[in-house]
């Protein structure tokens, strides 16, 4: 609290008029209220940020386009490296040429043939390469002798281990004792070819195969086809790429 002055001795006091004192009273409070809101402004105004300065725009030179030709370049080799081996190892296609296997395949269609895999079932279509044909001499021993010399297409019907009958002259082929239900064949089994006595036992690591067109199918029963290496299977035929009117998987 302020001391309340006292007046000098001899020095008359003039009385000071009551509205001056409570006009500074309010120019007090008036400053004392609007002085924290300026501050609190000032406070509040960001600072001015020097502009940013824009990059010049790089010159394109001769080594930027021998480095983006050369980045082209190996991109387009490794899709063609990628394409090599998918065809080399997991697939290909192939061309259906001549009519022993009608009506599942027609001449000229063009099959979608997968690579992978050498576990086969009874009823898939393959495509071998006819290399050597393999069949029984007099003593039963297996021999080898000169095949077709070229790829073809066929049915699988029995594996390493199974029992092949052939009954010609009720047109019947029967493996383990089943008679098999063919409904894609075009003709009864009738023809004998020659190549072996039936029944026989197909040894382990070979198949036997037929065309669906068993009156001109040159298959397993002919000498120059015999037995199939499963090393000379090529791949199973998965579904048909051309016509596009038949395209779709194959049964």
């Amino acid at each position: 609290m302020e001391e309340e002055k006292r007046p000098e001795a001899g020095v008359p006091q003039e009385p000071v008029p009551e509205a001056s004192e409570t006009a500074a009273e309010a120019v007090a409070d008036t400053v004392q209220e609007t002085a924290p809101e300026s501050t609190e402004t000032a406070a509040e105004a960001p600072a001015e940020q020097p502009a940013e300065e824009q990059p010049e725009d790089e010159e394109y030179t001769s080594k930027d386009f021998a480095n983006d030709a050369l980045d082209l370049i190996g991109a387009v080799l490794s899709s063609i490296f990628v394409v090599i081996v998918l065809f080399a190892y997991v697939f290909c296609i192939a061309d259906v040429e001549g009519e022993s296997m009608l009506p599942t395949l027609e001449p000229n269609d063009r099959l979608f043939v997968m690579r992978v895999g050498t576990e086969f079932e009874r009823g898939d279509i393959l495509i071998i390469d006819s290399k050597k044909a393999y069949t029984f001499d007099a003593n039963n021993n297996l021999v080898a002798g000169e095949g077709l010399g070229k790829r073809i297409v066929k049915r699988l019907i029995a594996t390493g281990g199974q029992e092949v009958r052939i009954d010609f002259s009720e047109g019947a082929v029967y493996v383990d004792g089943e008679k098999l239900n063919e409904p894609y064949i075009s003709s009864l089994t009738k023809r004998d070819e020659g190549a072996f006595r039936f029944p026989i036992v197909v040894p382990e690591g070979y198949v036997f195969v037929l065309g669906d067109n068993r009156y001109i199918s040159r298959d397993s029963r002919h000498p120059t086809v015999g037995l199939i290496p499963e090393e000379d299977i090529i791949g199973e035929v998965v579904f048909r790429v051309a016509p596009f009117s038949a395209f779709g998987k194959i049964e």
